[in-house]
């Protein structure tokens, strides 16, 4: 795993983080994902690996553990 961000060369740590993972049109949220999230600006980095098992979970259509309702909201200029 990496110990410097790409983008702005702050510190990454691992940490197990929850993420938000987009399969086409269907948001998935997977927790407790092993990762390396950059202390200062939060990216997050995933060993291909661990990439890897985020799509299979995404793709798959076993049962979700929870559900979840999102508002969806439409950005207009005042």
């Amino acid at each position: 795993m990496i110990t410097s961000c790409y983008f702005c060369k702050g510190k990454v740590v691992d940490q197990v983080t929850s993420v938000d993972f987009w399969w086409g049109d269907d948001l998935k949220i997977i927790e407790n994902v092993p990762s390396g999230i950059c202390q200062q600006c939060g990216e997050k980095y995933f060993s291909p690996d661990v990439y890897k098992e985020m799509e299979r979970l995404a793709k798959g259509r076993g049962p979700a553990v929870s559900h979840l309702s999102v508002d969806v909201l439409r950005y207009s200029p005042v």
